[in-house]
């Protein structure tokens, strides 16, 4: 679980930020106005994550693939209102 600091504090301790990912692994969760915005990680996880969103396979390489849908939260919206007007199977969608 990376620790959630906001921009301004993160800004004050950056080289000591630094410091504990690089050495002791640490995360760390940089947000503005409560909204996450950047991560700070050790450079080995983001060689890991890289990796594998080059190689097609793990989360990160998903989320790459669903920039290329412009409106996504349109089209899940659309999906889930035909399954429920769908006449020929029952389905339950529950919220």
């Amino acid at each position: 679980m990376p620790t959630i600091l906001n921009v301004a504090e993160a800004k004050r301790r950056l080289s000591e930020l630094m410091s504990r990912a690089a050495y002791r692994g640490e995360r760390f969760l940089i947000r503005r106005r409560n909204v996450p915005m950047v991560a700070l990680v050790p450079a080995g996880d983001l060689s890991k994550l890289e990796q594998a969103s080059s190689s097609g396979r793990g989360l990160l390489a998903a989320v790459g693939a669903w920039a290329e849908f412009g409106n996504l939260d349109k089209t899940v919206a659309e999906i889930y209102r035909r399954r429920r007007r769908a006449k020929d199977r029952r389905v339950s969608i529950k919220s």
